[in-house]
């Protein structure tokens, strides 16, 4: 069987899509050429947006949307025209990726498939450029909101998430998206679970994932530890529930031996620079000093502190400990102890974000001191709750000559102020921290050094004297990887079960009410390979509670186990969310494998990841933790790639119409479901394409949809005229606009400037339009392969209207003559003394005596010029002429 292309008056005969050769079938092209330059210029310019709405020459035919997408969709989903293709190393290959969707009950709206359609138009185009291309889909299932459903529901979320993601592919798939649907999967798959489960253990056993007494936000009422960025004044942000600070058993998975690699491995990424920028700031990298105040009286004890300004050591007059740090209770006298413990207490319910954001600064003495280490002076510690256990050493050494945050708690609180670093030029002023280099003063041997010097100076004495040295420290945490709810990964982890001294462990069963035991967490023992997946038993109470063990603590059937005649406890928290999303896009690779995660085939055949789109938000968790996970997985062997994600695009956010984030709450969404039924969904593509840059944020107008849908009409009117009438000849314009045409759509799509793209083929249609039944066979081919990727069923019908009987998918993308790209012809400005004179039409290769002889002939210049001396002529060809007189 084959597929016959009509190519201007000529028939070329190829083989179907399915046969490889027809993905480097190049028709032969006419040498055409182009138009006005500026319908082409980087940016939609008012013309070009006006394009879609001026008047046909004709009445036009109603383009039938619905029965033309139906059809088409039908046909890919028969004939699996997306299916990924064996690799082919003899060709290129493109893995386009969309960060994962979590399938919510409310579905999509239409700020949702702004990311997926952009990187549809790149598959699409890669496709018909040459490549293999892999482009799949799946769910991020497990999570809080599905289980918070579920409880208010009644429902399983096992249910509810099957629901929602049905709704979800339906909905993805009315929009005409080329996804591999064979590979698609759900993180809630238990084989995929199986998976996730095993890459655990791999973290496991390289010592990566241990547990520790960690302190965190924990919420009784939602039964489960919070970020701090879900706690809002010591109350929940979901429920506005109280929040206590616990140290809590948790899973802490070492991201932090990772974490120069993942700063060196932002090197080369092509990634917008905010998100580089965030990731590093994330990871916080410090070159500094470690300073080591042995405790007063307590020659055992001592607090260590980090500062990248050592050269203000000096000036230090108090130190600062975060009330969770374990010396706090040993500097605590007896006559502080009661205001210490007390101030303890209050900071106890307070997230690490509401302490190191509050404007208010707060502390109290604990009565004790340390010892300087230079000086031998005795120094006061203070607790503050701006100083965080959790980060750094969980105490600072304050100078508030030289800290704004110092200066503002010693204001507080009335303490010393010593000055010891001056500006290089003048005046120092005492009513705010003079925190920028300068030169020392008041330091003693340091005097007179620069801040530079005077770094290197002390950190070099303090070594000398073993209080401290030099020291590299990291702003990242170790990942807290313990949840305590139900819906998600069980960890693959049990502990052993103790019963007290002299009881026969064979009559025990610590699933029983009453039975005594102790659970040895101190020896924690991985579940099998071989045993995996663990799964989730089936729970009809599974609502938070709370015990924080979780509620998996309840389903004690499941939760104790015999085993070799011992009895034994599975770990009854679950992993967080971000555990699927981690390392989907290498499952993506090879689905379907019962024996390993993805082979290493696989790897070598489309890793790395080419295009990665998806949101800003999660510029730093998600981008971060995935990384970390392949880093590892790399250095154990499963990939031959340091780094996951090549590009990285982020789309910018679709807004009401109100100009306000879409929500329920606002009442300003808008479901892609209405746009769909009323007007199609390629008028939804194209008008989500159109709305401007891809990354800029952009307000939802329903109104303007319609012209898009005008413009898709006039695309199928030129097609039919053309089929209809065989015309097979080009005049000269209609040839240069579309030769320009085709390299301006080409260029943009490489960019990813679709608006651009889409402004340039409106003024290719608007054009031929104007040729009535002139419409030549080849600019209609032409424009039917550029509109596919943003419009494809608009683009496979106009291509099936001109005769073809197979999809364009894989069809050669279009080749313009870059000499007929050239304008004969340019209109350029003039200037006088740098100011906006007048516009000249020249040759596009006229030399600068041409275009003076031009200029002459415009008579607001010669009003400029005549009569004066002209010192100096500035002529760039095609650009600019300007004339400096005297």
């Amino acid at each position: 069987m084959f597929l016959s292309l009509r190519h201007s008056a000529r028939a070329f005969v190829v083989p179907l899509r399915n046969d490889a050769s027809l993905r480097h079938y190049n028709p032969p092209t006419r040498k055409l050429a182009t138009t006005s330059s500026r319908l082409f210029s980087s940016s939609t310019t008012t013309e070009e947006s006006q394009a879609a709405s001026s008047p046909p020459t004709s009445s036009p035919v109603p383009y039938p949307f619905d029965h033309v997408e139906s059809k088409w969709q039908a046909f890919w989903e028969e004939n699996k025209t997306f299916k990924t293709p064996e690799r082919n190393t003899s060709r290129p290959k493109k893995y386009v990726l969309d960060m994962f969707p979590y399938p919510s009950g409310a579905g999509l709206h239409v700020g949702h498939p702004e990311g997926y359609t952009a990187s549809d138009v790149m598959a699409r185009y890669w496709r018909m450029t040459g490549h293999d291309v892999l482009h799949p889909i799946g769910w991020d299932s497990f999570g809080l909101p599905a289980e918070q459903f579920a409880v208010q529901t009644g429902a399983q979320p096992a249910d509810t998430t099957k629901a929602n993601i049905a709704n979800f592919k339906r909905q993805l798939k009315m929009l005409g998206f080329s996804y591999d649907w064979d590979r698609e999967l759900a993180t809630t798959d238990i084989n995929y679970v199986k998976w996730t489960q095993w890459i655990f253990l791999q973290l496991f056993k390289k010592g990566l994932a241990e547990q520790s007494e960690v302190s965190v936000n924990w919420c009784p009422a939602l039964g489960t530890v919070l970020a701090n960025e879900e706690v809002i004044n010591g109350k929940s942000e979901r429920g506005d529930h109280p929040v206590m600070r616990l140290p809590l058993r948790q899973w802490v998975l070492k991201i932090t031996n990772y974490a120069d690699r993942l700063e060196a491995g932002l090197d080369g990424l092509d990634w917008p620079s905010g998100t580089l920028t965030a990731q590093q700031q994330w990871i916080g990298k410090s070159t500094g000093c470690e300073i080591v105040f042995d405790v007063e009286g307590n020659n055992s004890e001592s607090v260590r502190v980090f500062t990248t300004r050592p050269d203000t050591l000096m000036g230090v007059t108090y130190v600062t400990l975060a009330p969770e740090h374990p010396l706090v209770s040993a500097l605590t006298t007896p006559e502080q102890k009661e205001a210490v413990d007390k101030y303890v207490a209050e900071t106890s319910s307070r997230s690490d974000l509401d302490r190191t954001s509050s404007k208010e600064k707060t502390g109290v003495f604990t009565g004790g001191y340390v010892t300087h280490p230079l000086s031998g002076e005795k120094v006061p510690a203070w607790v503050g709750d701006y100083v965080l256990g959790s980060y750094g050493t969980g105490a600072v050494m304050a100078v508030p000559a030289h800290d704004s945050r110092d200066f503002e708690f010693a204001k507080a609180f009335d303490l010393e102020i010593k000055w010891v670093v001056k500006p290089k030029e003048g005046e120092l002023n005492e009513e705010e921290a003079f925190t920028e280099p300068g030169v020392s003063m008041n330091s003693g041997e340091f005097d007179g050094m620069t801040t530079d010097k005077c770094k290197e100076a002390v950190t070099k004495k303090l070594q000398e004297k073993n209080k401290g040295g030099a020291k590299i420290t990291y702003k990242l945490r170790d990942w807290v990887f313990s949840r305590q709810r139900y819906w998600g990964e069980p960890i693959p982890i049990y502990f052993p079960v103790d019963f007290p001294q002299g009881v026969d462990a064979k009559t025990q069963n610590p699933a029983s009410d009453g039975c005594e035991h102790t659970i040895r967490y101190d020896q924690p023992v991985p579940v099998d390979e071989a045993d995996l997946p663990l799964e989730l038993p089936l729970m009809e109470d599974f609502k938070p509670g709370d015990d924080p063990a979780g509620c998996l603590a309840r389903a004690k059937d499941w939760r104790y186990f015999e085993k070799d005649g011992k009895w034994f406890a599975r770990e009854t928290n679950t992993m967080p969310q971000w555990a699927g999303s981690c390392w989907y896009y290498l499952r993506f690779l090879d689905p379907k494998n019962n024996n390993e995660a993805f082979s290493k085939q696989a790897d070598k055949d489309w890793m790395p990841v080419d295009l990665y789109v998806g949101g800003a938000e999660h510029a730093v968790l998600h981008l971060l933790y995935a990384r970390f996970w392949h880093q590892v997985l790399f250095d154990l062997g499963y990939t031959e790639h340091p780094e996951p994600f090549q590009k990285l695009v982020h789309q910018g956010m679709i807004l009401g119409s109100d100009g306000e984030k879409m929500s329920k709450s606002r009442g300003n969404v808008v479901n892609p479901d209405d746009i769909v039924t009323d007007q199609g969904a390629d008028a939804l593509r194209l008008y989500e394409m159109f709305m401007g840059p891809l990354e800029a944020v952009k307000p939802w107008q329903t109104s303007q949809v319609a012209g898009v849908v005008r413009f898709q009409n006039k695309v199928y009117n030129v097609v039919k005229v053309a089929a209809e009438n065989n015309e097979t000849e080009m005049d000269v314009e209609t040839t240069r606009l579309l030769h320009k045409t085709m390299k301006k759509v080409t260029e943009d799509i490489k960019s990813m400037s679709f608006n651009t793209a889409i402004s340039a083929m409106m003024v290719l249609t608007n054009h031929l339009q104007t040729l009535k039944e002139k419409v030549p066979l080849e600019a209609a081919e032409k424009l039917s392969l550029m509109v596919s990727p943003f419009a494809p069923h608009l683009g496979e019908e106009c291509w099936s209207i001109l005769g073809n009987t197979e999809s364009l998918a894989y069809h050669p993308w279009v080749e313009y003559d870059e000499t007929l790209c050239v304008d004969d012809e340019i209109t350029m400005g003039v200037q006088v003394n740098g100011k906006a004179r007048g516009e000249i039409t020249i040759p596009a290769d006229a030399d600068e005596e041409t275009a003076m002889a031009a200029a002459k002939e415009v008579d607001r210049v010669m009003n400029q010029i005549e009569g004066k001396e002209i010192k100096k002529i500035i002529y760039v060809p095609g650009r600019i002429l300007n004339i400096i007189v005297k």
